[in-house]
């Protein structure tokens, strides 16, 4: 048996489709291997030699690897083809005691029978830059996190985190919000004449400014009205008339930043959807008669290169049902940005031949509605231009300049399948879909003035979109990256939505100016974008990674030293209370906490007493210790029912003096006895595990925060056979049952009968 290992468990029972019986397919779950938990684990006096163990949520999965490799006659790595990817592929090898230099790496782009057969066809050695770029960016953010963190923590609040990329972005939505403070809005007015041709058409023509060519700013209804004045009597005569045909070219296809921002601006669909049904649409789906079909190429791409099979396809595609006019001459080819990585291709459909509609009905709206999305764009990537006949009309009076201009539509070209998105604007446009027949020298008639105040507007706040589409421009981050770190900010609570938009809370802002404070090279976009471009460097197999990191280094001890050093700081003053405390006799000070604020003694470490205040700011009632009949066996008290992070216990009340506890759960308390029994990650196919806290029970990913997957119900390893969802296991009069999670859907079925 030859063993292929992948890392997502949602396209496992794709590519084993394509592989056979002869393979054993075998999912990670993303990485195993990572830098020790709550530790530096690099060290900076020894080349930044980082220490890596196998995570404590992946220790199972990689026994079973092992078990599994050791009867495998071969191995090949196909993780992700990327960096991360490439890293991971490492990992496991590394676990496995596969040779650095054996050619057991294989990638493909898409998860297809074609693209898998000609992947197993080249295997090749681990890309070595390519992990070291990676470990690179992994040492970086840990050095960032771990030094900056506690600084934040000490000078605003605790549990704060600081991240090289995370902070920068979070900067641009701060920046952006105090723009929009300090904007001062500027009065400005359109001017228009109404206008009638020789013929009788009426017609707009705007003012562009005086003969000669001077521009006007009209700041007020003083301006408006002199020239009004000088107009007053004035012949409106042609002066020059130009046609012209203009062309519309087509979008290239979709990279990872421009669907993210098409899907919210065509599709109203958040980041986190976007990423979700792009994942599913890309490991696979469920179509009769084919089980599970892969729809769409790699999505982490910044490449808007495409296959020539690809090109060829869609070409002939095209020709077939739209004819030649709506073929070009030549294939259709768009340029990268030159920061882009370019490892794979654009995000399109597989096969043109599955379009949207013959796979709707087994789709979910989300799914449904980005493939759609996806397929369109790249169809029309391969179209010819749209043309328009485009009129400009010159028009002078009394020394000022008026214009009208406006195209009409000759050939749809590729807009009859992915129409140009309204932008929309608050001016009156004096642009039209047709323009009177107008010649040099026709005078026309005078009806009448159309001016309107109006007054300039401040930066708009960003959207997700907007915000992503920020990130690639000024080269923050890499495709991978771009919904993590804004995913991360909202659960840090450094964002918030305000409708569609984007806004920093408090905590947010005192963060950014914290870092940029004490920080101010982390915090520079400049040099943000000019780290990945190094990252890049190494990749290329140009730079020893060692030395990126040591030049970032340089001297970034001595201001963590100088930040905490300084007595600056924005955390809110202790307000003194009369409270006594009588541990020790001190008047209690009120702080604040991740849990709101509290009373606690200011003699602390040496007097500990705290006590929770209620929503009105007095001292909470302790509760009632419900007492239970059971003896402590260490110091024979009747041991106390308290609730904890994974349920209730029992504990002495003679703690800390006794700290013998006795767990109540049926699974002993142990966490770990949940994930056992729970199905991956619908979402990206780390483990699940259950979560208790103070307010509730729910079924979490563990990889949080960079998948942000809950439910409230124990979901099932069963997807629903009406719209693709997963299902969740549910408890009626009747006993079990599961249920559809997407609340649109109806489906439930029983257990019995699943």
């Amino acid at each position: 048996m030859k063993l292929v290992i992948i890392e997502g468990f949602g396209k496992l029972e794709t590519v084993q489709k394509y592989l056979g019986k002869e393979y054993k397919v075998f999912a990670t779950g993303g990485h195993v291997r990572d830098l020790m938990p709550k530790r530096l684990s690099v060290d900076v006096k020894n080349d930044f030699q980082p220490t890596y163990v196998v995570m404590d949520d992946k220790k199972s999965v990689v026994d079973s690897l092992k078990k599994v490799a050791a009867s495998s006659e071969q191995i090949l790595l196909a993780t992700d083809p990327d960096r991360e990817g490439e890293a991971i592929s490492w990992h496991v090898a590394t676990l496995l005691d596969i040779p650095q230099d054996a050619a057991v790496r294989i990638e493909f782009n898409e998860i297809s029978k074609n693209a898998i057969q000609n992947a197993l066809k080249k295997p090749r050695a681990i890309d070595k830059s390519l992990v070291d770029a990676q470990q690179a960016r992994r040492v970086l953010d840990r050095l960032v996190g771990y030094k900056v963190s506690p600084v934040l923590c000490q000078k605003i609040q605790s549990n704060l985190s600081a991240g090289r990329v995370q902070s920068v972005t979070l900067r641009l939505v701060v920046d952006r919000e105090r723009e929009i403070q300090a904007f001062v809005a500027e009065e400005y007015w359109n001017f228009f004449v109404l206008l009638s041709s020789p013929a009788g058409e009426k017609y707009k023509a705007s003012l562009v400014g005086k003969s000669g060519g001077d521009k006007i700013k009209l700041s007020s209804e003083v301006d408006v009205n002199k020239i009004k004045s000088d107009l007053d009597g004035a012949d409106y005569v042609v002066q020059n008339v130009k046609r012209s045909i203009t062309k519309a070219h087509p979008y290239a296809p979709f990279i990872t930043s421009t669907m993210q921002q098409d899907a919210l601006n065509k599709l109203n669909m958040s980041l986190r959807q976007t990423s979700s049904a792009a994942q599913q649409l890309y490991e696979g789906v469920e179509l009769p008669n084919e089980g599970k079909v892969a729809l769409i190429t790699y999505i982490r791409t910044d490449s808007t290169r495409v296959s020539a099979e690809a090109i060829s396809a869609a070409r002939e595609y095209i020709a077939n049902n739209f004819g030649d006019a709506y073929l070009p001459d030549k294939p259709n080819y768009y340029a990268s940005k030159k920061s882009a990585q370019d490892a794979h291709e654009a995000i399109r459909p597989i096969s043109l031949s599955r379009t949207p509609d013959s796979v709707k009905p087994y789709l979910n709206k989300n799914l449904y509605a980005l493939y759609n999305l996806i397929y369109k764009r790249f169809l029309a990537s391969q179209m010819s231009d749209a043309t328009y006949n485009s009129v400009s009309v010159d028009i002078a009076a009394n020394g000022y300049d008026f214009r009208i201009s406006g195209r009409t539509p000759v050939f749809d070209g590729f807009t009859k399948v992915y129409a140009v998105a309204d932008k929309g604007t608050d001016d009156k446009s004096d642009e039209r879909s047709t323009v009177p027949e107008l010649n040099v020298g026709d005078k026309q008639k005078f009806i009448d003035y159309d001016c309107e105040q109006k007054f300039t507007k401040p930066p708009a706040r960003y959207t997700e979109a907007s915000l992503v589409k920020a990130m690639e421009e000024k080269g923050i981050g890499r495709p991978a990256t771009y919904t993590p770190t804004v995913t991360l900010l909202f659960s840090r609570k450094y964002i918030e939505k305000s409708g569609r938009a984007i806004a920093p809370t408090e905590l947010g802002c005192n963060v950014t100016d914290m870092l940029v404070k004490y920080f101010p090279e982390i915090m520079d976009v400049g040099f943000t974008a000019n780290m990945e471009a190094e990252l890049d460097g190494i990749e290329d197999g140009g730079m020893r990674w060692q030395s990126i990191v040591a030049k970032f280094y340089e001297g970034f001890e001595d201001k963590i030293r100088a930040a905490k050093g300084d007595t600056y700081t924005l955390k809110a003053p202790d307000e003194h209370t009369d409270y006594v405390c009588e541990k020790c006799g001190a008047n209690m000070v009120i702080k604040t906490g991740r849990f709101g604020r509290f009373l606690a003694c200011p003699n602390y470490p040496k007097c500990k007493n705290t006590k929770n205040l209620d929503e009105n700011g007095n001292i909470a009632a302790p509760k009632e210790q419900e007492v239970s009949d059971v003896v402590c066996e260490k110091c024979g008290a009747k041991m106390v029912v308290k609730t904890g992070k994974y349920g209730k216990f029992l504990a002495c009340p003679n703690y800390p003096k006794c700290k013998n506890i006795v767990n109540l759960e049926p699974d002993g308390g142990d966490k770990k006895a949940d994930d056992i029994q729970l199905p991956p990650c619908p979402k990206c196919g780390k483990p699940l595990k259950k979560i208790t806290t103070r307010k509730a029970t729910f079924y979490g990913c563990s990889g949080y925060p960079a998948c942000d997957f809950t439910s409230s119900d124990p979901p099932s390893d069963q997807k629903c056979p009406t719209c693709g969802a997963y299902l969740v296991v549910k408890t009626g009069k009747n006993g079990k049952y599961l249920k559809c999670s997407d609340k649109s859907c109806k489906y439930k079925q029983n257990v019995d009968n699943a």
